[in-house]
């Protein structure tokens, strides 16, 4: 446990200290989250993936076999998490809530640099290949999810035509292929908007949960937390088996499956009012408890 303290330091305090930082904005001055959870979804992390995308080098084999992967492993998720909430009653936000906080992992801010840690640079290399593949099925597959909450699967399914990152994603590769270098107003604008993101994303999760505090929904929190802790890494393992991945790529996969609830999925809950309040707590508590699950984990890799 005493190797886990740096990371704790490092990476994960200081994301519980901003969001804390946002709680205590809520409390002390009553803004209305919203507008800002608005700016991060159709400005902040758009320029954000877009970056990621045309920055990462990275081979295409490797991108597709580590997308695969995640793919597969998010799919598996949104399925298990869609039969529990069904077969616990939950009305359409609520179950809409429950898919984002167990199917959607925060791979980044918290991820990355615990890769880094455990597995070095070879580690990092291919956890920001699980990074850039899970950013795209958020701003995707979590779309749609969270959209379902107040709208039908084919009103869901369209709106997805209006949200920025979705073009984002081909216009980077789009970049990517034909060598294209972005101006330098334009890139830097990109930077500006991207470094941005994640400090207000954190702030938002804060002014969340500091407006509507921890739901006292035990079975949500449990058994969400469950699925997104527990057996998120078990079933990354079954599909590194079954993809061949090994070594770092197989240890990187898992740990970034083992992570806890995207602090992304607060903005998405937030625009499409599915239940902001529950994905909110879910952040919170996967992301407290996360260090519990994540030491034997590493202990079993390592």
């Amino acid at each position: 446990m005493s190797t886990l303290l740096p990371i704790f330091a490092a990476n994960l305090l200081p994301i519980l200290l901003v969001a804390g930082a946002g709680f205590l904005l809520q409390r002390a001055l009553r803004p209305e989250p919203r507008p800002l959870a608005q700016v991060a979804f159709y400005v902040l992390s758009p320029a954000l993936v877009f970056q990621l995308l045309v920055r990462s080098d990275i081979q295409a084999t490797g991108l597709a076999r580590m997308f695969l992967f995640t793919l597969l492993l998010i799919l598996g998720l949104s399925g298990l998490s869609l039969l529990t909430a069904r077969a616990l009653g939950f009305d359409r936000p609520t179950t809409a809530a429950f898919m984002l906080s167990a199917t959607f992992m925060n791979a980044g801010n918290y991820g990355l640099p615990l890769n880094h840690f455990a597995f070095g640079e070879e580690g990092l290399a291919w956890a920001s290949l699980f990074f850039v593949s899970s950013a795209t099925l958020t701003n995707s597959l979590g779309v749609y999810t969270a959209g379902t909450g107040r709208a039908s699967p084919a009103v869901a399914l369209r709106g997805l035509l209006k949200v920025p990152a979705m073009y984002a994603i081909p216009l980077a590769f789009l970049a990517r292929g034909l060598q294209v270098e972005v101006p330098m107003p334009l890139a830097r604008s990109i930077d500006l908007a991207a470094a941005a993101a994640i400090p207000i994303m954190l702030l938002l999760l804060g002014m969340q949960i500091g407006r509507w505090g921890l739901p006292d929904d035990l079975r949500f929190l449990g058994l969400g937390g469950a699925l997104r802790l527990l057996l998120s890494p078990a079933l990354a393992l079954l599909f590194a088996n079954l993809l061949n991945l090994d070594g770092a790529a197989r240890n990187s996969g898992i740990i970034e499956a083992a992570m806890p609830t995207a602090v992304m999925t607060t903005v998405l809950a937030a625009e499409y009012d599915a239940r902001p309040d529950l994905v909110s707590g879910a952040v919170l508590a996967t992301t407290l408890l996360s260090p519990l699950t994540v030491t034997p984990l590493l202990a079993w890799l390592l």
